[in-house]
């Protein structure tokens, strides 16, 4: 299937936008039936907006990460991991965990 450019009214702003052959074959292939209705930066725009809304991250907030710094059980490296440990199993860097699972 050949596609060409297309130029689209943005739903928000209604500014002209392209719709390119290229992003046309990315939604085809991906199985997406709509075109899309914001131009780039209005979509940054709703993108950002619903960021610590419980949206844009698989539901979750958008708070950091906490991290643990912690002694690694195999090689007795220092590391961080992002879980509080609670004492009951060991706790493995990435390269010795990596090791242990394989």
């Amino acid at each position: 299937m050949e596609f060409e450019d297309k130029n689209l009214n943005c739903e928000d702003c209604s500014e002209e936008f392209v719709f390119s052959s290229d992003e046309q074959a990315f939604y085809n292939e991906r199985g997406f039936e709509n075109e899309p209705k914001r131009c780039k930066p209005c979509r940054q725009k709703k993108k950002a907006s619903r960021q610590g809304h419980g949206g844009g991250r698989g539901g979750f907030s958008s708070r950091p990460r906490e991290s643990h710094d912690v002694v690694c059980a195999e090689c007795g490296e220092n590391t961080t991991v992002p879980f509080k440990p609670t004492g009951d199993r060991p706790v493995y860097c990435n390269d010795c965990f990596r090791s242990k699972r394989s």
